[in-house]
Formats: structure tokens, sequence, C-alpha cells
């Protein structure tokens, strides 16, 4: 046994790592942009295949409920043995109800069919309204999933980008330091001019290593999210910059209509649809019922032998029209109560919700336009802060500026940097979580 599971364990190991080895190309490495690592996430993120059963089990269901219609078909058979008789007694006569130490055989058939089933009838249209909600429920998993991997792709976008700015940084200080420590050895700088350079190429390296973790965890997340192995190298060929066209403010002409659209509130409505024929299936259960039995049996009685297959059988059929109209049963009465709290319960969440929703989604919306004002601006910022590095360094060069200034105009522009990318991913982030609000379907298959 041991081996037997250590076999099918291993077996879905190749499986699964031929199934992502089929993403990577030619050089090992897992080239991604953000489509491909949404598709990659809907096909092997294990959220998704537990909510496309859940459907499947939903109609599973819906078959079972049809199901109760078919006519039901059974086979029975008995065998009796009298030790001792039953003896009725009237007054002084008397007489046996049966033979001793003999056997009485019963084999029949009977025949079921339903043909008046109103509580079955709704039945079956709530499992077609329960595969709707599991349906949308399924739909909801894969938008937030969309949402999750959107979100993250762009972290691991603002983490490279983040790397390569200080790589950038530390390269340049790198480059100072060498120059100046080659004008110090032949006594053109001070030393202090030196030790300056050091200490920034060296801050420098720090901020690097730190951005590089970074980046080396924010890859790990969008593996997680997209249901691939740590072993997997994933490569991005894409940069925050790259988005600054996309950067627009949506128009909306009707926000609470859109709303409509977000996973939450269609459950809601499916969830009113599915109580409200609960309800109806309940008002059913006051209801009468009709059946149809159809019955055949072959008899042989009092035999003593045990020679089954010589006994004289004698053969017998019934048919039986059921009908039970319920009377009284206080139990459907407090089970009727009982949805209607739901219905009203459900309502109250549905208004509050919907309330939420609309905040968010003018939380989001303000992020959006705070973004794209914070985008243009520190896109300025930049231009003007590498014009000041440039003009910092011919200063020092000629001797008419301090290493300080060379420092201070290097980090301002790092900073700048930095700032410019915050502020792409923080609108693309607010974006992100705007279409998920609003239950749009972009990169939804």
């Amino acid at each position: 046994m041991k081996s037997l599971f250590l076999g099918i364990f291993m077996t879905a190991s190749v499986l699964t790592a031929s199934a992502q080895q089929s993403y990577s190309s030619n050089d090992g490495m897992l080239h991604v942009n953000l489509e491909k690592a949404i598709a990659i996430a809907l096909d092997e993120n294990p959220t998704i295949r537990v909510a496309e059963k859940e459907v499947e089990l939903k109609v599973l269901a819906d078959e079972e409920a049809w199901q109760a219609l078919l006519p039901e078909i059974a086979v029975n058979g008995s065998l009796q043995h009298t030790l001792l008789a039953a003896e009725m007694k009237l007054g002084d006569n008397s007489f046996k109800m049966g033979r001793d130490n003999t056997n009485t055989v019963n084999v029949g058939a009977s025949l079921n069919v339903p043909i008046f089933a109103p509580t079955v009838y709704q039945n079956m249209k709530l499992t077609k309204e329960d595969i709707k909600l599991a349906q949308e429920k399924a739909r909801g998993s894969k938008l937030e999933l969309i949402n999750q991997v959107t979100k993250a792709y762009y972290q691991a976008l603002l983490a490279k980008d983040s790397y390569l700015v200080m790589k950038q940084s530390y390269e340049t200080s790198k480059l100072n330091y060498d120059i100046i420590s080659e004008r110090e050895r032949v006594g053109k700088v001070s030393e202090y001019d030196k030790l300056s350079a050091e200490v920034q190429m060296r801050s420098m390296n720090s901020s690097m290593v730190s951005a590089e973790n970074g980046e080396t965890l924010a890859m790990l997340q969008l593996k997680v999210l997209m249901g691939v192995t740590a072993n997997i190298r994933l490569a991005i060929d894409d940069r925050l910059e790259n988005y600054e066209a996309q950067i627009v403010i949506p128009q909306l002409l009707d926000q609470e209509r859109q709303l409509l659209d977000n996973s939450a509130m269609r459950q809601f409505d499916l969830s009113q649809s599915l109580l409200d024929r609960s309800y109806k299936v309940a008002k059913a259960a006051f209801l009468p019922t009709v059946s149809f039995t159809l019955a055949a049996q072959y008899q042989s009685l009092y035999n003593n032998n045990w020679e089954f297959w010589n006994y004289s059988y004698s053969p017998s059929a019934s048919f039986t029209i059921n009908v039970s109209v319920p009377i009284f049963r206080a139990s459907n009465w407090s089970r009727l109560k009982n949805i209607k709290l739901q219905m009203a319960e459900l309502e109250d969440n549905r208004t509050n919700t919907l309330r939420n929703l609309n905040m968010a989604a003018d939380s989001y919306r303000t992020n959006m336009m705070s973004s794209l004002a914070q985008v243009n601006s520190n896109s300025i910022a930049v231009a003007q802060a590498e014009k000041a590095l440039s003009i910092s360094n011919k200063r020092y060069e000629v001797g008419r500026g301090t290493i300080l200034e060379v420092n201070q105009s290097q980090t301002a522009l790092t900073q700048a940097q930095l700032t410019y990318n915050q502020s792409i991913y923080d609108y693309l982030t607010s974006k992100s979580d705007f279409d998920y609000t609003l239950g749009k379907e972009t990169y939804l298959k």
C-alpha cells in the first residue's frame, strides 16, 4: 500500500510539473505578462477548481431532484419458518393459525409511480436556482482571484522597478566613488569627498539589497496566486511606466446600476430567488400527493420440507392509488415563518452591502484621481531631478560645486523615480479594485 500511494503521489507530481513546464520557454524561464499570469492562475489555482466542482455537485443535485418523479421498482422475498403456530380459541372451540414446523415463502415485485407530487416539482425548480447561485459563486471566485493576481502582478512590477532604480543609483554612486577615489589619490580632491562618495555608495548598496529581497518576495506571492510551484522561475518583461498612457479616470453614468454586476450583489439576488422558491416548496407541503402502486407476488404456504423449487406457488396481484392529504403539521407553519425572516434579513444585508460597495467605488475612484495628478507631477519631478543631477555633476567637475550637492541630487533623483513608480502602482491597484467592485469581467474566460 505504501508503494501504491508513493507511486500515485509521484505520478501526480510529475503531471503537475509537466503541466507547469509547458508554460516555460526554451530558456527555462516562465515569461509572463498580466494576461498570461491571470490565464495560468485560472487554470492552476486550486480555489477555482473547488468552485467548479461545487457547480458540478449542484448539477448532480438537480438530477436527483427530477429523478424523484421516475417509477420505483422493488423486488422482495421472504421465508418464514413456523415453529409453533398461533392458536385461536373461541369459547370451547379452538383452531390453529397455521401449521407447526412448516415454511411459508413470499416472492414479489412492486412498482410505485408518483402521479401528483407538488413538493418534488418545486424542488426541481429550487435546484435550478441553486445551480445559478453556485455558478455565480464560481464567477465571484474567479473575479476575486483575477483581482488578487492583478495586484500581485503590479506589486511585482513595483518591486522590480524599485530594484532597477536602486541598482542604477548604486552603479552611478559606485562610478562616482571610483572617479573620486582616483582623483583623491592624485590629490585633486579632498579625503572628505572620497568618504562622502563611499558612504553614498554603501547606502545605495544596502537599499539595492533590500529592493532585491522585496522583488523576490513579490515574485513568490505571485507564484502562489498563479498556482505554480516555487521552483518555476518567473520573468516579467514589463515596466510600470508602460501603463502611464492608460491612466484615465473612468466615466460613470450610473454607478449603482453598474454595481449590480458585482458578484456579491448578484449572489444576493439569486439567494432571494432561492428563498422565494424555498417558500413555495414549504407551501407545497400543504398540498395533497397522489401515487400509484402495482404489486404482484407468488406465495406458498405451510410446506413441511426445504425443497423450495418443489413448492406449489400461487400468484396474486393488486394495484393501489394512494392519496395523502395533509391536515395539520405544526412544523410546516414554523418553516414558513423561518423563510420569511430569512428573506427580510437578506434584504437588509443587501441594502447594507450596496451602500458599502458605493462607498468603496467612490473611494477607489477618488484614489485614482489623486494618483493621476501625482503621476503627472512626479513625471515632471523625475525629469527635473535628472537635470539637477547633471548640473551638479558638471559643477563638481569644474570645481564650483561640492560632493554634498552631487549626493543630494542623486538621492533626490532616486526618490523621484521611486515616487513616480509608486504613484503609477497606486493608480493601477485602485483601478483593479474599482473594476472588481463593479464586477467587470475584463480577463474572465
